[in-house]
């Protein structure tokens, strides 16, 4: 379920990062979810049942906290309206909370898949 990140094939590399946060931060900014009060993973579809796994996995602060974040954002967009900046997301505040309970979720899944795989032969006196 998760993507491939090449986050730290650029942040090994120095011109890379020097050429690339500036469109990161561009993005980030014309993506439009800070200026809802959302975070990144606040965007992952929840259909999935990984991603149900992880939900379940989350801490109840941050988990109520992710309803509030999701229903004021929902408000916002029926009003047509963005929150005030003073509520905006701050970049140092936008850091991934689910993406750790995803993959570890499909490390088990694999680790499960590979137990379940697995043949057992008897030795032989």
């Amino acid at each position: 379920m998760s993507q491939p990140h090449i986050a730290g094939f650029i942040l090994k590399r120095p011109w890379l990062t020097k050429i690339m946060m500036p469109i990161a931060n561009w993005y980030c900014q014309a993506a439009g979810y800070r200026q809802l009060g959302l975070k990144m993973d606040d965007l992952i579809p929840e259909e999935s049942e990984t991603i149900q796994k992880a939900l379940k996995r989350l801490p109840p602060k941050e988990a109520y906290d992710r309803v509030f974040r999701i229903r004021r954002a929902f408000q916002c967009s029926l009003s047509h309206q963005l929150l005030p900046k003073d509520q905006w997301t701050k970049p140092e505040e936008d850091y991934m909370y689910l993406t750790p309970y995803i993959e570890q979720v499909e490390a088990e899944a694999r680790e499960r898949d590979d137990l379940e795989a697995m043949k057992v032969t008897r030795k032989k006196r």
